[in-house]
């Protein structure tokens, strides 16, 4: 949509463009084109350490962390340096049946390192957190086609779990907000209760006791269809867009035990979670399970090439491997981008060397408690979950006896507020999401808090 800058005022002197030239909006993801219009974005032009400066040069610390990815902040030198290097060298080739790269292959090898607590033994290269997903998933079908079990085609998921933005992650997702506009979806995707203490359709408030119930849901739902007809389970090991709702520690390894039983394959989405954001190297490795398949990216190149991984289990290796009708009809134009894969191999090294999980895991407690601190300070506050890593959420209500969410108006405010405050946060419904970079400070957490509470004084 292009306008004149004269027709919207406002909008023109916020982007600052001379007198007479036109502007056009860009509507963002998960944005609708009224709300786009009447709150025009941030507009970021730098950034350091982890602080982001926009056109007017205010500067905020990034409490979003640029989306879950920036796990190393704006200024790893490293990982610049590597993408310059082989933009002179080698820009780009394709990795399709003939031909591949030097990093390409050198990174193989260094994930399949990494991830070898996990059970993983091959990377198969994406563009992204939602190709990963969409690859596991017809990885997933595939699989069960050459162990000669066709029928098994169907997924199962958690709802309030996100799995991206394709046919396929959107089908599996459990979030409406991703799904409505796009239906029909996928046939053959089932959603089963999360194990979100908070609200549940159990009303059971004991961590423990409702990662049972909803195990027990599982083994429901897998009777009702049918083992012999279920492809695979894709979960987040803590559920990150929706809304930051990590599991009672017992709840994933029961559904490994389960998947494992039944023949279904157990896809982990670590998009969000792989490479230290839950104070452990993988969410799976945090609860003590091996999937037989990892979907990752964001923090494979801490944002600064789009990139990802799926990570695939040593006995579904083999069952492609040593089948002769398993060519594999999928990939993608950058799969195993060279320049890609070297600032994934700078990364993989740089996290190492900081040891991010340590960090990650004080400032992480760090946030949590203090917003657990807000909760005790503010009614408007319902619940505060975290304590694994750096991933926290508050989620706000009008009314805390009956857990109605506050209204859009009022979490804009608080959006709003602390954003002036020098705190960029991220708004999900009613909840406040914090996932700010692995290499944040004592001081940086507490500047977070203090605008976190500005924000919520303000409503």
């Amino acid at each position: 949509m292009i306008e004149h800058p004269d027709e919207r005022s406002t909008s023109h002197e916020r982007l600052k463009l001379p007198q007479g030239k036109q502007w056009t909006v860009v509507l963002a993801p998960h944005d609708v084109s009224n709300d786009s219009l009447d709150n025009p974005p941030k507009i970021i032009t730098g950034a350091s350490g982890v602080r982001l400066t926009d056109l007017d040069g205010h500067a905020v610390i990034d409490a979003v962390g640029g989306l879950w990815n920036v796990n190393l902040g704006y200024s790893c030198q490293p990982v610049k340096d590597a993408i310059a290097a082989q933009l002179e060298t080698l820009p780009y080739y394709s990795t399709f049946r003939g031909s591949s790269n030097d990093v390409a292959i050198e990174l193989a090898y260094e994930l399949n390192a990494f991830f070898a607590p996990d059970g993983m033994t091959r990377a198969f290269f994406t563009s992204g957190g939602s190709d990963s997903v969409e690859t596991a998933l017809r990885l997933a079908r595939q699989y069960h086609k050459l162990k000669g079990e066709p029928g098994r085609t169907k997924f199962l998921s958690l709802k309030k779990g996100y799995h991206g933005t394709h046919f396929g992650g959107a089908s599996v997702n459990g979030n409406a907000n991703f799904r409505t506009a796009y239906e029909p979806l996928m046939p053959g995707c089932f959603h089963l209760p999360a194990p979100y203490t908070y609200r549940n359709p159990f009303n059971e408030t004991d961590p423990e006791r409702l990662a049972q119930l909803c195990a027990a849901a599982l083994e429901d739902e897998i009777a009702f269809q049918g083992a012999n007809t279920i492809a695979a389970m894709i979960m987040e090991p803590v559920l990150g867009a929706g809304g930051v709702i990590p599991p009672h520690e017992s709840f994933m390894p029961m559904v490994r035990e389960i998947c494992t039983r039944h023949g279904i394959l157990l896809i982990s989405d670590e998009v969000i979670t792989a490479y230290g954001r839950t104070a452990a190297w993988s969410g799976a490795r945090l609860w003590g399970i091996q999937p037989d398949m990892m979907a990752t990216a964001k923090a494979i190149t801490n944002g600064y090439f789009p990139y990802g991984a799926v990570m695939i289990g040593g006995h579904v290796q083999e069952v492609f491997e040593n089948n002769p009708a398993a060519k594999i009809g999928h990939g993608y134009t950058y799969s195993g981008h060279p320049v890609g894969a070297a600032a994934d191999l700078a990364c993989l090294a740089e996290t190492q060397r900081l040891n991010v999980v340590e960090n990650a895991a004080a400032r992480g407690t760090q946030l949590f408690e203090g917003c657990m601190a807000l909760k005790a300070k503010y009614d408007i506050v319902g619940d505060v979950r975290g304590g694994h890593g750096l991933m926290t959420a508050i989620e706000l209500v009008s009314d805390r006896a009956t857990k109605t969410p506050l209204g859009a108006e009022a979490t804009q405010i608080i959006q709003e507020t602390a954003y002036q405050h020098g705190t960029m946060i991220r708004i999900s419904g009613p909840n406040i999401i914090l996932s700010p970079p692995l290499v944040l400070t004592e001081a940086e957490a507490s500047a977070i808090l203090s605008a976190l509470d500005a924000g919520l004084a303000a409503v």
